[in-house]
């Protein structure tokens, strides 16, 4: 194995670790609504910042696994609540890593997190509605009438939180990238940070924008 596919495989388990324990600590915080059960998450910023650095599949690949660990280790929604977890993740991250892929500066960075935003809104939106009734069907209460039940949520609850969980980590994602990527290339598990994340115009407003968006969203949520 080369020496950079190793120290790539090192850093790849870092960050799996990291995502795993910061999903840990916030699993045990109150939710923000009691239901359904819905909880601020930060474990995709950890999961994006890999994307980054390494592409959309490796991004997939750390939802992937944090997922599963979570599923045989501390939760209560098994194999539902781990596919739940992987479509929500990759939903935000896939799009925000191909574009900044293919653009990697500031811009390209804003961008896809502006477009990952919008995908998990509307793709979990869609999935509680579609699939979830489909998983939690049972004699008692058949698919359509959990569809019917879920309906009455979408826009008042699962569109606002995905908002609010996505703005929320994508404030945290830009403040973190240049940080992290130069602690990790002082420790020469990567090479020097591929992105310029230096304080300017752009970044610092559209840290305010997204933060304002977020606080929009929770407030909706819990007044």
């Amino acid at each position: 194995m080369k020496k950079t596919d190793i120290k790539k495989l090192v850093t790849l388990s870092m960050l799996c670790a990291m995502a795993y324990t910061v999903m840990f600590v916030f699993k045990g915080t109150p939710p923000l609504m009691p239901f359904p059960p819905l909880k601020f998450d930060p474990k995709d910023v950890v999961i994006l910042l890999g994307g980054f650095l390494y592409g959309p599949l490796a991004a997939v690949a750390m939802s992937a696994v944090v997922s599963v660990l979570e599923m045989v280790s501390v939760s209560a929604t098994g194999w539902v609540g781990c596919i739940q977890n992987i479509v929500s993740t990759c939903a935000f991250v896939v799009p925000a890593c191909i574009i900044y892929q293919k653009r990697k500066t500031l811009g390209g960075a804003i961008v896809g997190l502006s477009v990952g935003v919008i995908s998990v809104t509307i793709i979990m939106t869609l999935f509680n509605y579609i699939f979830v009734p489909i998983f939690m069907a049972t004699p008692e209460v058949s698919v359509a009438e959990w569809r019917e039940r879920t309906k009455g949520l979408l826009l008042p609850v699962f569109a606002p939180f995905n908002l609010f969980k996505s703005s929320a980590n994508a404030v945290i994602v830009i403040l973190l990238f240049k940080p992290v990527t130069s602690a990790l290339h002082k420790a020469d598990l990567i090479e020097p940070a591929i992105v310029g994340t230096r304080s300017s115009l752009m970044k610092w407003l559209f840290v305010v924008i997204a933060a304002v968006v977020s606080l929009g969203f929770f407030l909706f949520l819990i007044l």
